[in-house]
C-alpha cells in the first residue's frame, strides 16, 4: 500500500474515499465497499493531528488500511488543512488525485470551519460524488439507535467498554484481527521479574499519540509473527515491583520463545479487574492462574 502526503500526486485514476479515517469503523466500511464497487483502486484520506489522542496510530491504520483493500493513502495535516477554504481545499486535493469517482459520508465536513459539506462537494467535484448514509449501532441508547462514529468510538474506549467499541469495528468472528480494537508496537527487552515467578510477558511502550482504555488487565488476543495467543494484558504501572511507569505488559498463554524486536499486536477485549499492589509476587502469581483460567474459559 502507498503512503503520500496532501499536495503529493497520484495520477493513476481511483475511486477517492474522503474522510478523517482514524482507522475504519462500520460506517467507515460501508463507504469504502461502495468505493471497491466500481473496480478501480480505493485510495483514502487520513487526517493526523487532530485534537487529542487517536484510537489508532500512522503505523496501526496502515495495517488497518492495507487488510481492507485500500491501494493508496493520503495523509493529511490537521493544522494545515483546518486553514484552507472549502473550495480551495477541493481544487487542491483533484488538481493531485486522478480520481473518476468520489465517495464520502453524508455527515463529511471539509475546509475552514468546516464549511464545506457533501453538497459543496457535488458541486464543486465536476466527478461522480456518492454520499452515504450514517450506520447506527445496532443496541438503541436513551430509546435510540446511535450512530457510529469516531467520537462514539472513543467515548466507549474512554469508558472501558470494549465489547461496545468492538461491535462498531467489526461483525464477524473472522473479522477480529483485521477489525477490532488494538495496540500495536515492537516487543521490547523488560525486566522479566515475569519469568522469575512463571508468566514470562512481552513488554510494549505507549505510543503518546495513543488512546487507551483505563488502566487495568484485560483478557484479549497478540497477533505475533509466530501465531495468534490468547493474552492477559496489563495496561498501566506495576506497583507490587515498584514501577510506575505506564506501559502495555502482555502474558500469551500457550507461546514459548522469543519475540523481541518483533511487531504485534495486542487486543484487549474484556476488563478483568484493576491494577492493584499485591503483598507479594506469589499472591501476584495466584491472581494471575485465576486470570488464565478465565480466559481459557473464554477461549473454549
Amino acid at each position: 500500500m502507498l503512503n503520500f502526503a496532501w499536495g503529493e500526486r497520484f495520477s493513476a485514476p481511483c475511486t477517492l474515499v474522503l474522510g478523517g479515517f482514524d482507522g475504519l469503523h462500520l460506517g467507515h466500511r460501508r463507504l469504502l465497499a461502495a468505493a471497491q464497487r466500481a473496480g478501480l483502486p480505493v485510495v483514502m484520506t487520513t487526517m493526523y493531528g487532530v485534537k487529542g489522542r487517536e484510537l489508532f496510530t500512522a503505523a496501526e491504520r496502515e495495517f488497518i488500511f492495507a487488510e481492507a483493500g485500500v491501494c493508496a493513502v493520503c495523509g493529511m495535516d490537521y493544522a494545515k488543512i483546518k486553514a484552507i477554504s472549502a473550495e480551495d481545499f477541493a481544487r487542491e486535493l483533484f488538481a493531485a488525485i486522478a480520481a473518476e469517482e468520489v465517495v464520502c459520508g453524508e455527515d463529511f465536513r471539509f475546509g475552514k470551519d468546516a464549511k464545506g459539506t457533501a453538497e459543496t462537494l457535488k458541486r464543486i467535484a465536476d466527478r461522480p460524488v456518492l454520499v452515504q448514509k450514517s450506520v447506527k449501532y445496532p443496541a438503541a441508547e436513551c430509546g435510540r439507535a446511535r450512530k457510529i462514529s469516531t467520537s462514539a468510538c472513543k467515548a466507549y474506549l474512554k469508558a472501558g467498554d470494549l465489547p461496545r467499541l468492538n461491535a462498531c469495528l467489526y461483525t464477524k468472528a473472522e473479522e477480529f484481527f483485521a477489525g477490532a480494537y488494538f495496540v500495536q508496537g515492537i516487543v521490547e527487552h523488560g525486566r522479566e521479574v515475569g519469568r522469575t515467578y512463571g508468566f514470562p510477558t512481552l513488554n510494549l511502550s505507549v505510543p503518546a499519540e495513543k488512546l487507551l482504555p483505563p488502566d487495568g488487565v484485560y483478557g484479549g488476543m497478540c497477533a505475533t509473527p509466530k501465531g495468534n495467543f490468547p493474552t492477559i494484558v496489563n495496561i498501566g504501572a506495576r506497583p507490587t515491583f515498584g514501577v510506575a511507569e505506564r506501559k502495555i505488559e502482555a502474558y500469551l498463554a500457550g507461546f514459548s520463545g522469543d519475540l523481541y524486536g518483533a511487531t504485534v499486536r495486542v487486543y484487549p477485549t474484556e476488563f478483568y479487574r484493576g491494577i492493584r499492589t499485591f503483598a507479594s509476587a506469589e499472591a501476584l502469581r495466584a491472581q494471575l492462574v485465576k486470570d488464565i483460567a478465565r480466559l481459557k474459559e473464554r477461549c473454549r
